[in-house]
């Protein structure tokens, strides 16, 4: 700033300068004007400064000023008229009496270009042209941001500056002390910073230098550019394919980011609680518990977030163990192999490695093979694999084997007989029953019904007279092969029968056996003798002897023993069994006999026949004795030889038969040489030639008391 003296003085050498100039070169009738000192003014807001002008070539030109392109002050040079200010104006702006322009306490709002005009009649315009720029102090410099945070991936990041006081006419961006440069991605303003696209090294100090020609001044801000969360990490701990139901473990889940994400968990659509640290610990975990967990996390100032998935398996085995079966498919031509193992998780891998390695499958596994004999009692093994445990199973497939029919006989509601027979071969896989009545093929009907597994066959309004006149064949088969079993029904038959009694004679129980084919719908117990023993009501007993048999007890066709007490142990009883099948009765039981004394009459029968069978066989005996005496004695008689005298003496010679038999002491005694002894007799005691006598082997013999 210019002050009055200073003022004074230039004006003084601006007019020395003029008029040596009208005395060197002559007067010069065109205006002219020039600045006295440069055209860039600076100052302080507040000061009072001069824009100091020299004008020349007519006198009283009309001066105007100009701030900007408005006119803000005019005057005639010279004249006695006050110049013409604006009103807003006049507080601050006054021209000089040579045309400067002089500001009072002058404000920010006057920092701006001012243009000096000077018009004559007649004369050419001319004008010069001011900057002037009023500064402050620089003070109380902050910074700000938009938007409020920094944050990784957003399209821009402005920092702008303000100051409280003072502007800067320099302003120069540092980033950890280097200085910033327009680039693609910092564009520096008068006013701001931008950062493109800003990432996480954008992070650090920032350094602000503002300058102006009477102050600088330093200012620092630290942005932190917020990102994340990254891609997550998760970790189960402990680390393992795969959990036990019962175990216990802890999920974790961290990724970066500024600030630091928060981690939450999810599983089926629920969040779950977590630790401080986000983790995730459970316990006794159940099978229900395995498969995704969802690790969600969040960056709460940018609220930006990322989800990862976790899978948790846990298994079980199963419980039971594994179920293996065969059936017949296809019309009784294939067999189906099925091995099932329920439960577990996961699924059991099931498999047949005897019969094919090519397919198997989890949990219920079937494969069907066509029938052959050398599947016909072979073990085929079904292998269970689960990934806690392995065991197995197997199944062996068989045609009908041998086997006896059933015969059941009941009554209906109506009192009609009804027959059931039931066939039931040993087959894998149950061999399916067709029946057929001598040659006619059975089927459903009024007559006859067939179980739903065809093994038995019911017969409804059985005649058991016409038992024996028809034959019923069931035939079992199965795709490994057939049986067949024919059964020819019975009447009402009682094949064996028996008697017991108790120790008094007081009870017996009568026991019977009827044939397996026989139709049976009841039996009637009859006896023969006294009656039963009755207590009258004076306590006396009495009986009364009959003849014949009668009933006196009857029994269910399932029966095959009764008891029958109160009997007189000093009387004699007779019992038989009699077989009802509807209103046909069949042969009564051999009669059985209870009591003392006589002869039943079966024993009876019995004696009467055996007595001439003895007779007969002693009379045979006998004579057959006789018949073997007989020849003996011819034999000796066409044999008779005269014995010798040596004989004799040994005969005589023989010792007394009261000594001890030498045989039953030990060692045997040889024969005598009858050869040498009939050589040395006389040829007199020889009546005829002896044939030669070769001695028998010695022979051990012993006495049995």
């Amino acid at each position: 700033m210019m002050s009055s003296h200073q003022f004074g003085n230039l004006k003084m050498c601006h007019l020395w300068t003029t008029l040596l100039i009208f005395v060197i070169g002559g007067v010069n009738c065109d205006l002219t004007i020039s600045p006295l000192g440069p055209s860039l003014v600076n100052t302080t807001v507040g000061s009072n400064m001069t824009l100091v002008v020299t004008i020349s070539g007519a006198p009283d030109p009309v001066v105007t000023w100009k701030m900007g392109s408005l006119p803000v002050v005019t005057w005639t040079l010279g004249s006695s008229v006050a110049p013409d200010i604006s009103t807003i104006h006049r507080d601050v702006l006054k021209i000089e009496s040579d045309g400067s322009l002089t500001f009072q306490n002058v404000s920010f709002v006057y920092s701006n270009t001012y243009t000096v005009e000077i018009v004559k009649s007649g004369l050419k315009t001319v004008s010069a042209t001011f900057v002037l720029k009023v500064y402050d102090y620089i003070q109380n410099v902050s910074v700000n941001t938009e938007p409020a945070d920094a944050k990784e991936g957003a399209e821009k990041f402005t920092l702008q500056y303000s100051t409280l006081q003072g502007e800067a006419d320099q302003w120069r961006w540092y980033f950890n002390s280097v200085e910033i440069q327009n680039n693609s991605h910092y564009t520096v303003g008068q006013k701001s910073l931008v950062i493109h696209q800003p990432n996480r090294t954008d992070t650090g100090p920032y350094t602000l230098v503002l300058t102006n020609p009477f102050s600088t001044v330093t200012f620092h801000r630290k942005i932190t550019v917020l990102y994340g969360p990254d891609e997550p990490m998760l970790v189960a701990s402990p680390s393992q394919a795969f959990f036990v139901s019962g175990d216990s473990l802890s999920l974790s889940c961290q990724a970066e980011g500024v600030p630091q994400p928060s981690a939450s968990w999810m599983f089926g659509g629920q969040t779950l609680p977590v630790s401080q640290g986000g983790s995730l610990n459970l316990t006794n975990v159940q099978t229900s518990q395995g498969g995704i967990y969802t690790c969600v996390l969040v960056n709460v100032n940018t609220g930006a977030q990322r989800k990862r998935n976790l899978t948790v398996n846990v298994y079980e085995s199963p419980t039971a163990s594994p179920l293996c079966s065969v059936n017949a498919v296809n019309g009784n031509v294939d067999l189906q192999f099925h091995c099932r193992w329920p439960g577990g998780t996961p699924e059991a891998l099931l498999s047949f490695p005897s019969l094919t390695n090519a397919t198997s499958g989890a949990g219920d596994f079937s494969l069907t093979m066509p029938a052959s004999q050398d599947l016909n009692g072979k073990m085929v093994l079904c292998r269970a694999n689960h990934p806690l445990h392995q065991t197995r199973c197997n199944i062996t497939a068989t045609g009908p084997a041998m086997f006896l029919p059933m015969v059941l006989t009941t009554v209906d509601r109506e009192g009609k007989i009804v027959v059931t027979i039931h066939c039931n071969s040993q087959a894998t896989p149950k061999a399916m029953v067709t029946w057929s009545k001598g040659t006619e093929l059975l089927a459903n009907g009024l007559q006859y019904q067939i179980s739903v597994d065809t093994a038995q066959l019911s017969i409804h309004d059985f005649n058991a007279s016409t038992a024996q006149l028809y034959t019923y064949t069931c035939n079992c088969s199965n795709p490994l092969g057939s049986n067949g079993k024919k059964t020819q029904l019975l009447g009402p038959t009682i094949s064996d029968s028996s008697l017991f009694h108790n120790q008094d004679g007081t009870i017996v129980t009568m026991t019977w056996e009827v044939p397996p084919t026989s139709v049976i719908t009841g039996f009637d117990i009859q006896m023969s003798g006294p009656d039963l023993l009755t207590v009258t009501k004076n306590g006396s007993r009495r009986k009364r002897a009959t003849e014949g048999f009668r009933s006196i007890q009857q029994r269910s066709g399932s029966s095959r023993s009764t008891d029958i007490s109160v009997l007189d142990p000093k009387s004699t009883y007779y019992f038989r069994v009699i077989p009802i099948a509807g209103r046909t009765q069949g042969e009564p039981s051999v009669v059985q006999r209870i009591g003392p004394g006589g002869l039943s009459r079966p024993q009876i029968i019995g004696l009467a026949v055996g007595i001439p069978c003895s007779l007969l066989f002693l009379l045979l005996l006998i004579g057959l004795v006789y018949l073997c005496v007989y020849c003996c004695r011819k034999k000796r008689q066409q044999n008779r030889y005269p014995v010798p005298r040596a004989v004799e003496k040994v005969v005589s010679s023989q010792p007394d038969v009261h000594t001890p038999n030498h045989l039953l002491t030990g060692g045997l005694k040889p024969l005598p040489d009858y050869n040498r002894i009939t050589s040395q007799a006389a040829p007199a005691e020889r009546s005829i030639p002896l044939p030669t006598f070769v001695a028998p082997p010695p022979v051990r013999t012993a006495t049995i008391v």
